[in-house]
């Protein structure tokens, strides 16, 4: 018990457990202490990979619990399961690439954001996610705070950014301003993943002014990943 008592003080919980099981179990006694060291070491990599993961999972927010392998690939959806596997790689992250994801009320689309965010947050990436309302909201109240710098680094650190519902709150003047700065901050070096009932060609009469729209567009449309799903909503048929 005393090696067991001195993981746990040490606060290596992975190896405690595992110390615990292979003594409980008497295995220990048939295994080499190469052996044995190494299977203590994965399992307190392993233990340690799952409490940053989980870190990552409640610091993101996201609205649903989501999985790449609970996606529906029916034919009718039009969703390509070769770049949702080229997307779990995770390589658009590390590229700074955008996803950009419409379609119709109920399809998905921000069921497949916060899947690809929890295989983010999975692979150790920083995430946040919001819905355009709630966003726009934070950074009202941070600049009324005083405290806008802060908010848009806080944003500028995360790996990925996914804003969800883009489209369905009118864009006020300062908006486009918040909304440029979160984009631009982000251009080439951060992914974006943007959910969205409308259609992309429509997204500069939603951003409004002319020159801002453009800046914005012409950093997240050119080099992004594009998924347009189709058919009914999925809701109907819960």
């Amino acid at each position: 018990m005393i090696i067991n008592d001195q993981l746990t003080l040490l606060r290596l919980h992975g190896m405690q457990r595992t110390w615990q099981a292979l003594t409980e179990t008497r295995q220990h006694l048939d295994i080499s202490f190469c052996d044995g060291l190494e299977m203590l070491l994965q399992a307190e990599d392993a233990e340690r990979d799952n409490r940053r993961s989980d870190r990552l999972l409640k610091q993101a927010g996201f609205r649903y619990q989501a999985s790449l392998e609970e996606l529906n690939y029916a034919s009718v959806r039009a969703l390509d399961k070769q770049l949702v596997a080229q997307l779990a790689t995770g390589d658009y992250i590390r590229s700074g690439t955008s996803v950009l994801i419409t379609g119709s009320t109920g399809c998905g689309k921000s069921y497949l954001a916060c899947a690809l965010g929890y295989s983010a947050c999975a692979h150790g990436h920083r995430v946040a996610y919001f819905n355009m309302q709630k966003l726009l909201m934070r950074c009202k109240i941070a600049r009324a705070e005083g405290q806008s710098s802060k908010f848009f680094d806080s944003i500028r650190r995360k790996d990925l950014l996914i804003i969800d519902d883009f489209g369905l709150v009118p864009v006020e003047a300062q908006h486009r301003i918040d909304l440029m700065e979160i984009i631009e901050d982000r251009h080439g070096r951060a992914a974006t993943i943007i959910a969205s009932q409308l259609p992309v060609s429509t997204w500069f009469e939603v951003i409004g002014e002319e020159s801002i729209a453009d800046a914005i567009l012409d950093r997240l449309v050119h080099t992004s990943h594009r998924i347009e799903l189709k058919g009914d909503s999925l809701r109907k048929k819960r």
